[in-house]
């Protein structure tokens, strides 16, 4: 949505901050729990002695499950959550899944401290994945809708506060592996931070009906709502009727006199005159069915998905078997610094550039030839060092290398998808906006869920 003339100022630039903050609170559950392999995989693919040898338990394949079950849901519910977000107050939708992720991440903090048999323990994770997913792809789809009645530069800012959840995250990982403290008491401390940023992201929300600018554009889609609404409630006659007595006002104020409400009701030229606008204007504030806001933006969902069905189909269940050629201290730092945070931090860049250069526009033919050609960093990233391997060679075993395809990778798999969400919203009406940041909120999810899905067998490729 373009900027209003007679909008307030967002004074402090709060409603932007507040919106990066939204931004960055819905992608917590799946950065922490993805940032978080290396605990999870420590508890669950542990060895044991038997008649004096090592033996290896089942392999649980963590990571793939555990991106499959965090976008099944998320494909989902957003699905439902592009259907039925008008049934449901918008607070119950946002507020209710933050309070519901709140109470799933202080589980999964609890859960450090209880000791359990590990298959159990899987099952326990992979369902409070599947659930805390769930309630994140409601929080996720409504924000999308909520910042598309708000100019375009906020939700740039928005998708740049996503990108920096997984830096957060990653720099929780980096410090817990610092700390020097035993396992557990990192693991406890690593999780106990998404609590507190799920609870900052709750009062944000609930602070942002008090700022003169967020009201100012949030408000008008209760306006429409209600003429849409009035419109279905009343009878045609009492319509009719309505539509009438506003025909004898506008008729007789627009004659210059007020009085004269009989002489335009007379005149049949002028009562028609007077029908027309108001006919135009109730038409003009009924929101477009879901299949004609597809038909509009249909390019940038495609976008959307594919640059999401790229990037997860490597990273992180691919991607976060890769070994550095060094051995020593820095074993334990390269996952956490070289495939997430630089991934997100890279990630995060490529959303923030959005916000000052928008290259190629919306209507250009290069912008989805662009996205389709990201497919090559596929096969790049499975010939890295990835251990252990099945049938593809190692090309590129250099630290150094694997960086640098990775830093390429994340900036155009955030670039991309920023631009993809930032347009959609500019190829409809105002009135459709919200039903369009559902849709490709939707095609988001698909993405993920499609990416998810091909780690498996591209896992077993490498």
């Amino acid at each position: 949505m373009n900027p209003r003339e007679d909008a307030p100022a967002d004074r402090g630039f709060f409603v932007g901050i507040i919106f990066f903050i939204l931004g960055l609170g819905t992608l917590l559950p799946w950065n922490f729990f993805m940032t978080a392999s290396m605990y999870f995989n420590n508890r669950l693919n542990t060895s044991e002695w038997s008649n004096g040898t090592i033996t290896t338990r089942k392999e649980y394949y963590f990571d793939n499950w555990m991106t499959l079950l965090s976008q099944l849901p998320l494909l989902l519910f957003t699905f439902l959550n592009s259907f039925l977000y008008d049934w449901i107050s918008e607070k119950v939708r946002i507020a209710g899944s933050l309070v519901f992720i709140l109470i799933l991440f202080v589980l999964t903090a609890v859960l450090v401290k209880i000791s359990m048999e590990e298959d159990r323990f899987f099952s326990v994770t992979m369902a409070t994945v599947w659930f805390i997913n769930s309630f994140g792809a409601v929080l996720q789809g409504s924000l999308f809708g909520l910042v598309g009645l708000l100019p375009q530069r906020y939700s740039a800012i928005f998708m740049s506060g996503q990108g920096l959840g997984g830096t957060f995250a990653a720099l929780a990982m980096i410090f817990a592996i610092a700390s020097e403290a035993d396992s557990e008491s990192a693991a406890l401390g690593y999780f106990i931070t998404p609590c507190v940023g799920t609870l900052v992201t709750l009062f944000s929300y609930m602070l942002l009906p008090k700022l003169e600018f967020a009201r100012f554009y949030l408000d008008r889609k209760s306006k429409s709502y209600e003429l849409e609404t009035s419109s279905r409630l009343l009878p045609t006659g009492d319509v009719e009727g309505c539509e009438k007595t506003s025909d004898l006002s506008v008729g007789s104020v627009a004659n210059g006199n007020p009085n004269k409400g009989d002489s335009s009701v007379i005149e049949e030229e002028g009562v028609r005159q007077a029908f027309i606008p108001l006919q135009s204007e109730n038409k003009s504030t009924q929101k477009s069915s879901i299949l004609e806001v597809f038909k509009k933006i249909w390019l940038m969902a495609f976008c959307v998905t594919f640059v999401f069905t790229v990037t997860l189909s490597v990273f992180p269940a691919v991607i976060v078997d890769v070994k550095t050629v060094y051995g020593g201290k820095w074993e334990r730092y390269f996952i956490p610094i070289f495939c997430f945070l630089l991934f997100n931090v890279m990630d995060f860049t490529g959303r923030t550039v959005t916000i000052l250069l928008k290259w190629p526009s919306k209507d250009s033919r290069l912008f989805p030839l662009l996205v389709v050609c990201r497919v090559v960093f596929v096969p790049l990233l499975m010939m890295c060092n990835v251990q252990e391997r099945h049938y593809m060679p190692v090309l590129f075993s250099n630290d150094i290398v694997f960086a640098t395809i990775m830093l390429f990778f994340s900036v155009s798999s955030g670039y991309f998808v920023c631009l993809s969400m930032t347009y959609a919203p500019q190829l409809v009406e105002p009135k459709d906006a919200e039903t369009a940041g559902a849709l490709m909120t939707f095609f988001l999810a698909l993405g993920l869920s499609l990416g998810a899905a091909l780690s498996f067998p591209l896992r077993l490729l490498a």
